[in-house]
């Protein structure tokens, strides 16, 4: 099976190849010199342009993931003063403490079980291979230290024990400690489900102001760290990075694209100098 870039790159140089050889065939039938041929330079010279500029966004997504990469591993912070500072700890760990609401526990669904390698970071999270889905739990959690209530994703559950009642050991209760990875608001995808259930108590993304909202909290949400899983709760840990990198292929593609675009435009409009005219340059040499 051709792979993702070596289809792209047949259909973006199908078009071209048949552009070429059209003005190949006019420009043959009039005869003279190809002058008109130069003007087509510009598409070798547009995707050699384009497969440097994806170069530039390589390195920068390499930075992006080593910068989230160093986020993900370092040492839990305290929640600043300032709520406004939280858009700049965006997967960072900060420390906690409070009470749990668990009268008021919502669900996002569906969710697959991540499990996290040891010292390995958030980037590294893969889906577990028992098929099994599931939901995060997400509860409401009034912090001792302040007048505010954030939204914890306490982890993952499977849906056989989605109901709160057949988990109750693991429902603590009383102050607790606890580390949470900060995140931000979800943008929904274009053909991902609204959350129109949200009344039944489901989510189907991250939207923190509705949740906020609905359950009467500040609109400050955090993933609950694995450290925190309690015997019976659910399975925290449940923070997933994912970025594409896929900008190595975009390089391949266009840069091989750039290369056989110049190939025929030699192959179509070159026309080598006379004969007498490389008779004259050898003659001045002598």
């Amino acid at each position: 099976m051709a792979s993702p870039a070596l289809r792209r790159l047949t259909g973006l140089l199908r078009p071209c190849s048949r552009c070429m050889s059209v003005r190949a065939l006019q420009n043959k039938d009039k005869g003279g010199f190809r002058e008109s041929g130069y003007l087509l330079l510009v598409l070798p010279a547009a995707a050699f342009g384009l497969g440097c500029w994806q170069v530039k966004r390589r390195y920068w997504k390499l930075a992006l993931i080593s910068d989230l990469e160093e986020r993900t591993l370092a040492d839990p912070v305290a929640l600043p003063d300032d709520l406004d500072d939280l858009k700049e700890l965006e997967y960072r760990k900060v420390l906690l403490r409070g009470e749990f609401d668990h009268s008021k526990e919502i669900y996002m669904v569906p969710r697959s079980l991540i499990e996290e390698q040891p010292n390995k970071g958030f980037m590294s999270g893969t889906m577990a291979d028992t098929g099994k889905t599931g939901v995060h739990v997400v509860t409401p959690f009034k912090l001792s230290d302040r007048d505010l209530t954030i939204l914890v994703n306490r982890g993952w559950v499977s849906r056989e024990r989605n109901d709160p009642k057949k988990r109750a050991e693991g429902q603590p209760e009383g102050v607790v400690d606890l580390i949470g990875v900060v995140r931000m608001n979800e943008k929904r995808q274009q053909f991902a489900p609204k959350n129109l259930d949200t009344k039944k108590g489901q989510w189907y993304h991250r939207d923190i102001y509705g949740m906020a909202a609905t359950l009467e909290t500040d609109p400050i949400f955090v993933d609950a760290d694995r450290s925190c899983t309690v015997k019976g709760g659910p399975i925290g840990g449940q923070t997933r990075v994912t970025l594409r990198n896929e900008h190595l292929s975009y390089i391949f593609t266009w840069y091989t694209l750039a290369a056989l675009m110049f190939y025929m435009w030699y192959k179509h409009y070159w026309k080598p100098p006379p004969a007498s005219t490389i008779a004259t340059y050898m003659n001045k040499k002598r």
